[in-house]
């Protein structure tokens, strides 16, 4: 125990002999631990975002989209073609009723609408859903209620605003309780809808694939969905500054809830079958099973971690290849010094200890000081984003909005696991000129000027 005591006192004041060189050495070991830390917290924190927008959609959960499809069917009306696509209220009582794993289920229809009160106008998305909606797409509601089922049973103009809604219609003032119209077109005087809740601020949804678009939450306005089908049946006509666009869609989006989770999978493809059998057009609709992308999403994060764990791992072993550098350096220095203690009885174990302890230690300070740098990681680079944000807003913009909002989540394995490689590979690079400066003839040392 003295010996190594004795061992590590004679290596510290050996490496601070020469402070500088010693310094430069640490530098690229505390590069490569610190670089693990931060590549895998970074990202470790964009997969976990995406993970959280996956899982908002509900792991129970199988949603079921319409697409608009290249060439959809021809409908006349009046003397103008409008077109015919999607998802039928049929195929929603279908499923509904006679698949039995389905728990809970809830249709949504959507459409661009203009929102009026007084002098105040804005634009956004009015949907139509039951009270499910709450529970299946996480909205919280700030103030008042959302609506019920009886605002559902009886078809009742009650409505909810988004806070972005509430905010620009009524900037002063509570909107519960107070009157809103919802207007189709231009001069359009609308119906009047009594607003009984509002709901928290909520952040976009990124797309998934090609098959589920990413959605704006900012500007929504919620009624009861058979209010909606009340007054349009599924075809909207819009007239703005003498354009005619018209279609006829009957469900946006229907969402089911599985009991089981083991049974979402299977009930997805009963879902797919039922509405391919007797279709026409069968790129009209889309399935997305939230809990398939949660498991693909965990998958790609694992890989992604120990790719980016990889990468930074190159600049360990560049650290590495320095310190066996410094280190052959050093023997060829102090060569003299090595046949004079060989010369008065140590052996060739004490040499390889003495030059194994003093990379060891090079290694240890070099992780350690990585360490601390990368705990650092969460804390700069939310105030370097923020100063991105400040001084380059475009540059931002630009970014996918996962990026933009990205805060690193320190992956804790990484730090024993970065500070222990920094550990082995000092003591890997530092054994071949341990072993050259042990094998030396101490004759030959004593000789060298």
């Amino acid at each position: 125990m003295v010996v190594w005591i004795r061992t590590w006192q004679l290596g510290v004041k050996s490496l601070l002999l020469y402070p500088m060189r010693s310094m430069l050495t640490v530098l690229g070991i505390f590069i490569g631990v610190a670089s693990v830390i931060w590549l895998m917290a970074i990202g470790e924190g964009i997969s976990l975002k995406a993970q959280e927008q996956i899982a908002s959609l509900g792991a129970h959960n199988i949603i079921v989209r319409t697409i608009k499809p290249a060439n959809p069917e021809m409908v006349t009306m009046g003397r103008r073609p409008i077109p015919t696509f999607g998802l039928k209220r049929e195929d929603y009582e279908k499923i509904r009723d006679t698949i039995p794993s389905i728990t809970a289920s809830m249709p949504v229809r959507e459409i661009r609408r203009s929102f009026a009160r007084g002098p105040y106008e804005v634009d956004g998305r009015l949907v139509g859903t039951t009270p499910l909606y709450v529970e299946m797409s996480q909205i919280e509601i700030d103030r008042g209620t959302f609506i019920t089922d009886v605002h559902e049973r009886n078809a009742s103009l009650h409505c909810v605003l988004s806070a972005a809604v509430a905010e620009r219609l009524f900037p002063a003032e509570d909107p519960i309780g107070k009157t809103i119209r919802i207007q189709g077109n231009q001069n359009d005087p609308g119906f009047p809808y009594q607003v009984i809740g509002v709901a928290k601020p909520r952040g976009a949804t990124a797309s998934i694939g090609g098959s589920f678009a990413g959605q704006d939450f900012t500007y929504d306005v919620y009624i009861p969905f058979s209010t909606l089908w009340s007054q349009m049946r599924g075809t909207v006509i819009t007239r703005r500054g003498g354009n005619f666009e018209g279609e006829v869609v009957e469900l946006s989006q229907m969402t089911l809830q599985v009991g089981d989770r083991k049974d979402v999978k299977e009930t997805a493809e009963i879902i797919k079958d039922t509405l391919e059998r007797g279709r026409k057009n069968r790129e009209d609709f889309a399935v997305v099973v939230p809990l398939e992308l949660l498991e693909q999403a965990e998958t790609t994060r694992i890989m992604f971690n120990v790719f980016m764990g990889l990468i930074a791992a190159i600049s360990l072993l560049v650290g590495g290849i320095g310190i066996m550098n410094i280190m052959l350096a050093t023997v060829t220095e102090r060569t003299r010094e090595i046949g004079i203690r060989r010369a008065l009885g140590a052996k060739q174990g004490d040499i390889i200890r003495q030059f194994l302890v003093e990379t060891v230690a090079l290694s240890m300070v070099g992780g350690a000081v990585g360490v601390l740098v990368g705990l650092s990681c969460r804390p700069v680079t939310i105030y370097v984003m923020d100063i991105v944000k400040t001084r380059m807003p475009e540059v931002i913009a630009a970014l996918p909005e996962i990026v933009q909002d990205i805060q690193p989540v320190i992956v804790w394995i990484s730090i024993p696991l970065a500070f222990s490689v920094a550990v082995i590979i000092g003591v890997i690079f530092g054994l071949y000129p341990a072993y050259r400066a042990a094998m030396m003839d101490p004759i030959e040392a004593l000789r060298h000027e």
